[in-house]
């Protein structure tokens, strides 16, 4: 197992071209910031691409060693690893493979790893099945377990279910974070691109209990016209909202 873990830490010095201050500038890394304890060594997201496929059957031992690192592109390299896996292998090693993401929810937790792993895990393995955890993750008082639950959802839009996206979408309208104000709009707008129709429903229901930002990303692919009149409405909205004491 040590050997194998040297190999790898081996091939992830050999493809750092970035400085840890640079790989971190798309995070927020400060005190009190979402990534405070994230460490980065510099290496990029193809490259960590490679490495996976020529580690894609070490053993679960090995890739909860990676999971649980403190370096983030160490844990993205094992999600990397594990979607490869998931992708190809049986309905029963699916089973354990997705229990070994479960237990390690914990470690999923920064926007890169979340968007590089949920729907094709997650959001996969949940297809065919009861989707309840994925309401119950929506009510997490863990801010990643919540992006979690609506980036899941990418998995059944792509196969043309958009009614999850919305459910979850509806539950996270009032979130307080915008980085699941972001994963909002941006699953919106991929529903949209299947049925512009129900998203138009959507919105029309909510877009005024919608965050700016949620609203933003969600009509980006909307006519400039149509972009304006929502961001309007919003803008209306807000200036007659009373003040709060």
């Amino acid at each position: 197992m040590k050997n194998q873990i040297d190999q790898i830490q081996a091939d992830l010095k050999s493809f750092i071209t970035l400085s840890p201050q640079r790989a971190a500038a798309f995070f927020k890394t400060g005190k009190g910031d979402y990534a405070e304890f994230d460490r980065f060594r510099g290496i990029k997201v193809p490259d960590l691409r490679k490495i996976a496929r020529k580690y894609e059957d070490i053993p679960l031992n090995d890739l909860q060693l990676l999971i649980q690192s403190t370096i983030n592109e160490e844990r993205l390299l094992a999600l990397i690893i594990l979607t490869r896996r998931y992708a190809k292998t049986t309905q029963k090693d699916k089973e354990i493979l997705y229990q070994f993401y479960i237990l390690n929810l914990r470690y999923v937790n920064n926007w890169n790893l979340v968007d590089a792993s949920a729907h094709l895990i997650m959001g996969e393995y949940l297809w065919k099945k009861p989707k309840r955890v994925l309401m119950e993750l929506a009510h997490s008082d863990i801010l990643w377990e919540r992006r979690i639950a609506i980036v899941s959802t990418w998995c059944f839009i792509k196969k043309g279910d958009l009614l999850w996206t919305f459910k979850v979408a509806t539950l996270l309208l009032k979130d307080p974070h915008d980085l699941i104000h972001k994963a909002v709009g941006w699953m919106l707008r991929e529903a949209g691109k299947k049925d512009k129709h129900q998203l138009v429903d959507f919105l029309n229901q909510h877009k005024t209990a919608m965050p700016r930002t949620m609203l933003r990303y969600a009509i980006e692919r909307f006519p400039e016209r149509e972009r304006k009149t929502y961001l309007k409405t919003k803008q209306l909205k807000n200036k007659n909202s009373p003040l709060l004491p």
